[in-house]
């Protein structure tokens, strides 16, 4: 029972660092554009073919 005192305000910290994390994340704008970087990836070798000819 004595554990619960230190394990709830461990939890707390971690709790309000993950919040922050997130917070930070939108103000950086890391949420901003989630679909473009997967297709970029597909297209990249394409155009450096035709850079190349």
């Amino acid at each position: 029972m004595e554990v619960i005192y230190f394990l709830v305000p461990i939890a707390l910290i971690f709790l309000g660092a993950a919040i922050w994390s997130f917070f930070w994340a939108v103000k950086h704008d890391q949420f901003d554009d989630m679909d473009s970087p997967s297709h970029r990836i597909l297209q990249d070798d394409r155009e450096q073919r035709r850079k190349k000819k």
